[in-house]
């Protein structure tokens, strides 16, 4: 049966990757087979017997609905965010104070990243390109450097908070962090800060680049449709914070508060704004549903593939192969992150690797977030290796070429990786010096 698990993942795997517009599919099809493999043999798939047992233990334990309850109402969030031009007006700011062309472009990329910690990385990047492009105009610049600047530091950033990326999603509900571990666990610092370390690497990458534009520019600011959104989205920050600090038992307290937030947020969309029932459904409509099916398809598959011993098999080869050295599975698991995640979607790749590199680290003594976290730069920055390691990124592409300079693989690669290797170098040299 072990082997039938893992035919199944390495052919969904194989069809997500070959066909990723059809991603959603290939996955709940595979989710469907396996939860009819473990009905019609109990307690071989899953950790439990009864032919009953796979459908109900797939459909409430399996499936992290706590994980998904968080990820819709930040989503909703995040878009009556974006609505309220909250980051234009920010954005404009910034352009008005800062002494030169150069610096305004550092800032609006540091702030590019910021934002998405809270919002999800496409809608960072179409929030920010018009300001980007119409920087490059007045400054007579090739927008294609500003636009590939916007997704790489979006996709920096998504995997340092709780509420920031379903990877870093997915992490907390594995590893039972809270919103507050993000910052500090076990009374050491957290992801959170090594992604900062990438973040100032970044910055002063693309300030090196950028660093010849020395003309001041002025802009008119952008008024605020309201500043109700930017207060949910406090409240959200707040909250989550609030909830880990007094360790609320409740399984799903995370996700209903995130998500009660984001139906507040319709609400008052649709009373204050005015907005028709039919606006309101186009808002719902245009949240990234495919995600939300794919990552439950994906976390059935994983599911059976754990539960059936698969992945430790995998975590006792992997300590096999790098001779239980703490530095050579740590480099190891560094750069197949870095490699797979600049070609791949890095969602199923980190619900799968997550407890192998738990395992991995029990094996050769060392504390699990060494590695946990390594998996998660490693494969978080390492979407910044090529235009299709991120949705982001293709999006950038797309924009970059409707204003007639489109980029190729190699142009991309040419910054790209670069990027790559010093933010993820920088991010991995404090992770170790913190946690070996």
């Amino acid at each position: 049966m072990k082997f039938i698990v893992l035919a199944l993942a390495l052919v969904m795997y194989a069809l997500v990757i070959a066909f990723q517009d059809k991603k959603v599919v290939w996955s709940l099809a595979a989710a469907l087979i396996a939860v009819a493999l473990g009905t019609v043999f109990p307690a071989s798939v899953f950790e439990g017997s009864g032919r009953a047992y796979a459908i109900t233990h797939s459909f409430f334990e399996l499936i992290n609905w706590n994980v998904l309850m968080i990820y819709i109402g930040s989503m909703i969030i995040a878009a009556l965010f974006i609505y309220s031009k909250a980051p234009s007006r920010a954005a404009d700011s910034i352009i008005k104070i800062s002494p030169s062309a150069g610096v305004a472009i550092i800032l609006i990329l540091a702030m590019t990243g910021i934002i998405s910690i809270f919002v999800e990385n496409v809608a960072t990047v179409l929030v920010m390109a018009p300001i980007a492009l119409a920087l490059c105009k007045k400054l007579k610049l090739n927008p294609a450097n500003f636009m590939m600047g916007l997704a790489v530091m979006s996709n920096l950033e998504g995997t340092a908070t709780l509420v920031g990326d379903p990877p870093s999603m997915i992490f907390a509900s594995f590893a039972g962090y809270t919103f507050n571990d993000f910052f500090v666990h076990g009374s050491k610092i957290s992801i959170f800060f090594f992604i900062q370390t990438g973040l100032v690497v970044g910055c002063l990458f693309f300030y090196f680049i950028f660093r010849n534009a020395k003309e001041k520019i002025e802009v008119e600011e952008t008024k605020v449709i309201s500043f109700v959104p930017t207060a949910l989205l406090l409240l959200m920050i707040v909250g989550l914070a609030l909830v880990s600090f007094l360790k609320i038992e409740f399984a799903f307290a995370s996700g209903s508060y995130v998500l009660a937030l984001g139906l507040i947020g319709l609400a008052w969309h649709f009373v204050s704004q005015k907005k028709s029932a039919g606006e309101i459904w186009e808002l719902v409509k245009g949240l990234d549903w495919e995600t939300i099916f794919f990552l439950i398809g994906i976390f059935v598959v994983v599911g059976a593939l754990s539960e059936s011993g698969l992945l430790l098999d995998f975590a006792a080869f992997l300590s096999r192969v790098t001779g239980g050295s703490k530095l050579g599975a740590f480099v190891l698991i560094l750069l197949v992150s870095i490699i797979l995640s600049g070609f791949i979607d890095n969602v199923p790749y980190i619900i799968v690797m997550l407890p192998v590199a738990a395992s991995l680290a029990k094996s050769v003594g060392s504390a699990p977030e060494l590695y946990m976290f390594a998996l998660l730069v490693g494969s978080c920055l390492g979407g910044n290796l090529t235009p299709y390691g991120a949705s982001a990124n293709v999006v950038a592409m797309g924009i970059i070429k409707k204003e007639g300079k489109p980029m190729n693989f190699a142009s991309w690669l040419k910054l790209g990786l670069p990027f790559t290797l010093l933010t993820t170098g920088a991010s991995a040299l404090l992770l170790w010096a913190v946690w070996v």
